[in-house]
């Protein structure tokens, strides 16, 4: 008899052993009630409740969930019908009020996704919807949380995956956006050939200013030589022997001037003493010290014409 109360007692414990032993999964928090009222959350690991009086009402997992939303139809602030879908990013913050303040926290959720969603594509343009894409996904990302405190649920993110809208207003876009890319370019190559005709403009003006340079350069750079040139010539003059070397060289031009004039046409000037070559010379030596002596005019060559 002792035997069986023994046999009957161990049963019994280990039957509670089993039904009171609660091994709790890693990123997971289960919430227990007692007669039928919260009473507490089992943490991840080993966890014991008491059998008969504590049940695990909820399980709820920490980890982050991507939510599909389904397609649904919206309408623009220019009234363009859209067809709008979706992934919201949600995870459970606060396990006792996801249990306790809305009996389906995803189906609600993704409800209040859904609306959210239509009423901020109301307040925007169709050309808008696509360009403030990132802005529209963060506006509903708070329109989410301020709702959603309540729940003990956080709204990561939210990203729209498609905006289908009409073919004819599809059509339409495709020829304005055609339409802007070719206007683009026109006034692109306007541009590059108003560049090109200033940068030709400005190469000429430079062009033309670099010449100017080089030609005063050039005269100035004359007038340093032919004035190093009667520098030295003065020199030279004043030096012993000048007057005889600048004797031979007027004489020695004074010739060439007549080879020169010789070669203008048919009529050939001679000196009237072509006979003697060496009156030729006295005569230009002569002529060459009246100009330096300044006291006589310069004596006329006596010439003739012979046909």
């Amino acid at each position: 008899m002792v035997l069986g109360i023994i046999w009957i007692s161990l049963v019994l414990f280990t039957l509670l052993l089993y039904r009171g032993s609660q091994i709790v999964p890693q990123e997971q928090v289960w919430i227990v009630q007692r007669l039928g009222k919260y009473h507490r959350r089992l943490e991840p690991g080993f966890n014991w409740i008491v059998p008969l009086l504590d049940v695990v009402a909820y399980r709820h997992s920490l980890k982050e969930e991507a939510i599909d939303v389904t397609e649904q139809t919206a309408i623009t602030q220019d009234n363009v019908s859209v067809v709008l879908d979706g992934i919201v990013y949600v995870k459970i913050i606060d396990p006792v009020a996801a249990s306790y303040g809305v009996k389906n926290p995803i189906y609600a959720l993704t409800q209040l996704v859904q609306t959210s969603m239509r009423s901020e594509i109301g307040r925007i343009a169709l050309d808008k919807t696509f360009e403030e894409r990132e802005t529209l996904n963060a506006k509903i990302v708070e329109a989410i949380n301020e709702a959603s405190v309540a729940w003990g649920i956080r709204c990561l993110r939210y990203e729209i995956k498609d905006i289908k809208m009409p073919e004819d207003i599809r059509k339409a876009m495709e020829l304005q956006m055609t339409a802007e890319r070719q206007k683009r370019a026109h006034i692109l190559e306007s541009e590059g050939l108003r560049q090109a005709e200033i940068n030709q403009s400005e190469g000429q003006k430079q062009a033309q200013i670099n010449r100017a340079t080089g030609e005063a350069n050039a005269i100035e750079l004359l007038a340093q030589a032919a004035a190093l040139a009667i520098e030295r010539m003065a020199i030279s003059l004043s030096a012993p022997g000048g007057d005889k070397a600048a004797s031979l060289q007027v004489a020695e031009k004074y010739i060439e001037a007549f080879r020169e004039l010789a070669k203008e046409g048919n009529t050939i000037l001679l000196p009237s003493n072509l006979q003697n070559p060496s009156s030729i010379v006295t005569e230009a030596v002569t002529i060459y010290e009246a100009l330096t002596r300044k006291k006589i005019a310069p004596i006329p060559v006596a010439t003739h014409q012979h046909n």
